[in-house]
């Protein structure tokens, strides 16, 4: 077993075919061996890949829509997308296939259904009986394009208007076409010349069904007698109309227009309107007309019993207004509210008391939907405060850089980020409920905690209770608050190594347990962050600044100074490359004049007061080095048992006692070989070609070293991967593929490109080296050209010699190859248990502890679950490695490869994670051609492997990211989570878990005539629209007209047609039952209900026509 010693074909000094037959003999050799020792439990059945929820706010949407019974508000998006929001952790996200934009969206009111018009002239009707809705019928539009629809309450019958100025009429129940048609020659004056333009408004009259108020473009409205089907009247205006709106009495209408002008129109009186009114327009003293303002894109008015209507409009703000914040106007009265949104406005509507639109409206909110983010303001309140949201919409704040998740937390995690987020919240929110309240939860079948932490452009940081999948924002933290900021543009000289945003984030290092969270930025800073309950003022902010090099200085150099290879061992750190300060350094330069051992953010220099929640520890910053801006982090690690963090980039590695606040390790990529490079580079000084005189000659691309040209195939990829957080903006062009943003003064790019950059950083308490016995506290370090090094780490007694005797590192000699580069490393015990790495329990550490809290802590030791040394001495560990191209199982201490994996040869990993589930642990693997995938461990057998998404951009890279429990996330969008499972039992209790959008509701009463208008007339006229639309009475539309499209949602011919809607949902509704789904009692019989409604119709019809042609005296 032990006759191969593979550690030279390790070492990458050997051919590759030896070691690949030597790889593959080991495994051949020891499998058996290993197979009986470690039963693997996880099998291929155990895995399957689906979305699960999708949270955040939708990206660009377009249209909006609310059900005033169900109280569900649904947003259609530019991308087909349709999201359904319920009371706060009921959500549901839809996709049209074609991927048209949302035009606009209508309610089947209080039917739980559904209508979306999209861009590609297409109408759907969508089934929100079931937790997943589905489309039952599609309607294409082939020779007309869709503008405007308008489905009266209670109806079935839904107007259609076009770009042609021609309504259709689609039946809801049968997605069918009438025969009726209102021509736009018909409805103009026989005398107008001009075309009117495409349908902007259909809507009938509130106390007339009979009567449609068509709107069109160019100004014209024409009242239509649907009956007698000509026009009653015709109302013209010089002005293009956006928007038309009925006063609840049907006497008066309302019409938006371009100019910035609203005109109220008497129905009878068609000559000029009752009265033109400009909300933001200059009244002219000499009476003339008040200048134009922009247009007003939509109106809305409304009425109460007690005072004056509402009118609400979007837009007509005069023209000098130029930088002003786009508005929402609220008239009431003679009082005018100008409400300034955030965002440009896309659509509102006004939430009312009742559905029927021939009562008093009594409008109680307003839901505004902005550009990015959804407003809802109370109309009942004076100052109209807004709602508070409780949707998770706010994940965009400020745009996403990276993102981390974790499940199966600490339970006491949540509660304490909760408490600490809670005095966050802002104040003077609308006291009332959230009225968006329709739908039930699902079923909570999952127990484990489950925190997602984004990071973001901004350099604030989020924590969201992610549990039982739902989104709540527990905790923000703002880490660019210990900087200063520039307050012009002189005074940022050194952040220019970014063209903006240089507080974001680009890694998350975060130990749960311990609670220690480390964030690397994008101007090369890292800082180290405690959790306390405590608020404490800061006097001076410990920082440190790096001097982190890619070359070492040779003999030849100018200032003849020699870094050693590692520092020797009791001296804690190297004063050579460390400048350690309390306080910033002011702007220095070398002697030719260029950048020196300046950082690139100044930090505040004040006392900083910290409230509770996350309090800095330490700021460490990499500075300039002789006009050459410090390279972006590529990884970090931080370890609260040990007291240490660790960060690299494409220069080399730095490590930092964050409890003495001394840096220990300091060096460059090369130096960390020693006499073991692979590669055999020679040192240089990145200055030789430069005189102290100043004659100086930049390194052109003739001179390239050899090392520029031993790069592995994967190592361009990776550097151009390891610096994707810096692409904060979506709107970046990268085609290029040229992601980073450094600028280099005397470093070719190539030369860049070809180094080897620290791409993997892992504490654990390990086997260093072959010869160990028993494991030690270690960090294993891996790089972008596939290599990982071992360093030792001797940590000095715990309590207070911590903090007085220096931690001691040293090299192990171990040295390990894998082919691309080193993304994730893990280990596993003689059991293949995963080893966490050694963290320490969280205390309150500004609260001074007693003496026998103190005597505890000295005794304490940091929770280690590595094998003690008293075991036999045997192939004790397994190290996982895994790279962009293949995985590695080694046994320590001998370091044989005893598994190997080649994930892809074609493709690259983007993201591996080692992860727990079913009692049990797994590989899982994202890689660039859209396949996950997952391997069991130790043996790296393959279970997984589905095409799931193309990488279609490098945010997908980014924040994608698996965690235990079968649990995986990325940002779908700039303002969106798709979150997604590849667990089998997840998948199976996905359908409990999901909310019930549609709920049994009454509809509420219609409104009381009264006994005058009941004796008299008057009141609202109903209209027998199946008499005037039905195929008996208009006969068949023309097929060429519009198809129709069964949905996968729909079961057409099943149980024959059924009268009204609801007998199209209830067939859905059964047709789901009959497929196994978990319905609650009370929808059961509701369902029944519906049922046996639908068979005495049938009945009744069969009766009907079997009696219909006898006469009286035959019955």
């Amino acid at each position: 077993m032990r006759k191969f010693n593979i550690r030279k074909v390790l070492d990458g000094l050997t051919a590759v075919s030896a070691a690949a037959s030597a790889s593959s003999a080991a495994q051949q050799q020891q499998a058996g061996n290993r197979e009986t020792e470690i039963q693997e439990t996880l099998q291929s059945e155990h895995f399957q890949l689906c979305k699960t929820v999708r949270h955040g706010f939708p990206y660009q949407p377009s249209a909006l829509a609310f059900d005033p019974v169900q109280k569900i508000l649904a947003i259609g998006t530019q991308t087909g997308a349709l999201r359904l929001f319920g009371r706060p952790g009921v959500e549901c996200y839809c996709q049209h296939d074609s991927g048209a934009a949302v035009i606009q969206l209508q309610f089947l009111i209080n039917e739980g259904a559904l209508v979306s018009a999209l861009a590609d002239d297409t109408l759907h009707l969508w089934n929100l009986r079931q937790k997943r809705p589905a489309i039952l019928h599609s309607l294409k539009f082939n020779r007309e394009r869709i503008t405007f629809c308008h489905l009266p309450f209670q109806s079935k019958w839904l107007y259609v208007g076009t770009e042609r100025g021609n309504i259709h009429i689609v039946n809801v129940e049968s997605f069918t076409l009438s025969g009726y048609v209102i021509m736009w020659n018909k409805a103009i004056e026989l005398s107008s010349k001009s075309h009117p333009g495409p349908i902007v408004h259909i809507s009938d009259n509130p106390m007339d069904e009979g009567k449609l108020l068509i709107g069109f473009e160019s100004g014209t409205v024409v009242l239509w007698d649907l009956k007698s089907k000509k026009a009653d009247y015709r109302y013209t205006h010089d002005e293009a109309i956006h928007s038309v709106a009925w006063h609840h009495e049907g006497k008066q209408f309302i019409c938006s227009h371009s100019d910035g002008t609203l005109t109220i129109w008497n129905v009878k009186s068609p000559t000029k309107p009752f009265q033109t009114i400009t909300p933001h327009g200059k009244q002219l003293k000499d009476g003339k007309k008040p200048e134009p303002c922009k247009p007003i894109l939509k109106v809305e008015y409304k009425t109460t019993r007690a005072g004056e209507p509402f009118i609400i409009l979007s837009g007509g703000l005069s023209y000098d207004t130029v930088g002003r914040r786009p508005c929402l106007t609220v008239m009431h009265g003679k009082s005018t509210a100008v409400l300034e949104m955030d965002y440009s406005i896309v659509d509102f509507l006004t939430l009312c008391e009742t559905p029927y639109p021939n009562d008093f409206q009594e409008p109680y909110a307003v839901v505004v939907l902005l550009e990015k983010d959804l407003v809802l303001i109370d109309l009942a309140q004076n100052g109209y405060p807004i709602f508070e949201n409780p949707y998770p919409l706010t994940i965009h704040e400020s745009p996403v850089t990276c993102c981390e998740y974790f499940a199966d937390c600490p339970v006491d995690l949540i509660p304490a980020l909760y408490s600490v987020g809670a005095r966050q919240k802002r104040q003077g929110y609308s006291k009332k409920e959230w009225p968006i309240s329709g739908g039930n939860w699902g079923l909570i079948t999952q127990s484990y905690p489950e925190i997602i932490i984004t990071g973001h452009a901004d350099g604030s940081i989020k924590f969201w209770d992610a549990s039982a999948i739902t989104l709540q924002v527990l905790y923000k933290l703002k880490t660019a608050k210990v900087f200063e900021k520039s307050r012009n543009k002189d005074d940022r000289p050194n952040t220019d190594i970014v063209d903006e945003d240089p507080y974001a984030i680009q890694i998350i290092s975060w130990c749960p347990e311990s609670r220690m969270l480390c964030i690397a930025g994008v101007s090369a800073h890292v800082i180290i962050y405690r959790f306390s309950k405590q608020e404490v003022t800061t006097e001076v902010i410990p920082m440190l600044e790096v001097r982190l090099l890619y070359e070492i200085n040779d003999v030849e150099s100018p200032d003849g100074e020699q870094v050693p290879p590692l520092p020797t061992p009791g001296t804690g750190s190297n004063p050579q490359s460390i400048v350690p300060q309390s306080h910033p350094s002011t702007s220095s330069s070398s002697s030719d004049g260029l950048r020196d051992n300046v950082p690139c953010l100044k930090v505040k220099n004040s006392p900083l007061k910290q409230s509770p929640g996350y309090q800095i520890e330490l700021v460490i910053q990499l500075v300039w080095v002789s006009g050459e801006p410090p390279q972006q982090i590529t990884s970090l690690a931080v370890n609260s048992a040990y007291g240490l963090v660790v960060f690299g980039n494409c220069n080399g590695i730095a490590m930092v006692d964050y409890l003495q606040k001394t840096v220990l390790l300091n060096l460059g990529t090369i130096e960390l070989y020693g006499s073991n490079d692979p590669y055999r580079r020679e040192p240089r000084s990145p200055r030789k070609t430069r005189q102290p005189s100043g004659g100086l000659c930049d390194i052109n691309e003739g001179t390239m070293v050899p090392e520029d040209r031993c790069k592995s195939p994967t190592s361009a990829k990776m550097s151009r991967k390891l610096s994707l957080p810096t692409e904060l903006k979506p709107d970046l062009d990268v085609k290029d593929n040229s992601f980073s943003r450094s600028r280099s003064s005397s470093v070719t790019s190539i030369d860049k490109e070809s180094r080897e950059a620290i791409s993997a950083l892992h504490f654990c308490e390990t086997f260093t080296r072959k010869a160990d016995t028993s494991p030690s506290p270690c960090l294993w370090v891996g790089t972008t050209l596939g290599t990982v090094l071992v360093i030792v780490l001797n940590l000095p007694p715990g309590g207070d010699q911590r903090l007085l005797q220096p931690v001691i590192v040293s090299p192990s000699g171990t040295i390990l190859r894998l082919k691309g580069a080193i993304l994730r490393m893990a280990f596993l015990d003689t059991t293949g248990s995963l080893l966490p790495p050694a963290h320490e329990p969280w205390r309150e550490h500004n609260v001074p502890e007693d003496k026998d809290e103190k005597d505890k802590s000295k005794k304490r030791r940091p929770v280690s679950v590595s094998p003690s040394s008293s075991q036999e001495i045997s192939e004790n560990q397994y190290a996982v490695i895994c790279s962009e191209k293949q995985a590695k199982v080694i046994s320590l201490p001998s370091q044989n490869c005893i598994y190997k994996q080649n994930i892809t040869e074609t493709s690259f990993v983007l993201r591996g994670d080692i992860v727990s589930l079913s009692n049990s642990v797994c590989l899982a693997c994202f890689c660039a051609n859209g396949h996950i995938m997952t391997f069991s461990l130790p043996s790296l057998r393959p279970l997984l492997d589905v095409y799931y998404l193309p990488l279609t951009n490098m945010r997908i890279a980014r924040t994608f990211c698996f965690t235990n429990n079968g649990q995986a996330l990325y940002l779908v969008s700039p303002t969106e989570i798709q979150r997604l499972t590849y667990s089998q039992e997840t998948c199976e209790n996905l359908q409990e878990m999901l909310g019930e959008l549609f709920t049994p509701v009454e509809t509420p009463e219609a409104p009381n005539r009264g006994f005058f208008k009941g004796l008299f007339g008057g009141g609202a006229q109903s209209l027998d629209r199946e008499e005037l639309f039905g195929e008996s009475a208009s006969g068949k539309a023309s097929r060429s007209l519009a198809q129709h499209i069964p949905g996968p949602g729909g079961i057409e011919g099943v149980k024959g047609a059924a009268s009204g809607v609801v007998g199209e949902l209830a067939r859905a509704r059964l047709a789901l039952d009959e497929r196994g789904q978990k319905l609650g009692e009370l929808e059961e019989k509701t369902a029944a209900m519906l049922y046996s409604a639908d068979s005495f119709s049938k009945h009744a019809h069969e009766m009907m026509l079997k009696y219909k042609d006898k006469k009286w005296y035959q019955f």
